[in-house]
């Protein structure tokens, strides 16, 4: 593990070790290029990776937030920052900065998350509308009662 690198190929090879599904190896990794330089990109996965493997939800909507801020057309952000939100299960956040971040530039894991979360349970009775109240508040018992 080398960590003297330059910023950006820390940052770049905390990516590589988060899409190897090494959190806390990539965390090691943000980290440090977050303490070298602030740089947008570092400041979204470190932000992602210390909501993920600390659990510091609030922390790493702020890090991301500050990294949507200071660089708006990267959709990595957008992603990093819906990722956090699905941790926190602030599902309707999520959706928003999903479809903000692909308003910014097409990124392929944008589209697949957005795909996962979004869908929506097929309704009760399929012969009676979605917003018939025999669907809606029979779904919302059964979801309560976690039987769907």
């Amino acid at each position: 593990m080398v960590l003297h690198a330059e910023p950006d190929e820390l940052v770049q090879k905390g990516i590589q070790y988060l899409q190897q599904q090494n959190c806390l190896l990539a965390l090691a990794y943000f980290e440090r290029a977050y303490s070298l330089q602030k740089t947008p990109l570092a400041a979204s996965y470190f932000g992602l990776c210390i909501a993920t493997e600390r659990g510091k939800i609030s922390g790493g909507i702020a890090l991301c937030s500050e990294a949507i801020e200071k660089d708006p057309h990267d959709p990595r952000h957008y992603l990093n920052l819906a990722k956090i939100y699905l941790k926190a299960k602030r599902k309707p956040e999520c959706l928003e900065t999903l479809r903000k971040g692909l308003a910014q530039g097409e990124e392929p894991e944008i589209r697949s998350l957005l795909e996962t979360v979004g869908v929506r349970k097929a309704p009760i009775f399929s012969f009676l509308p979605r917003e018939h109240f025999l669907n809606r508040y029979l779904g919302y018992i059964l979801g309560r009662l976690r039987l769907r």
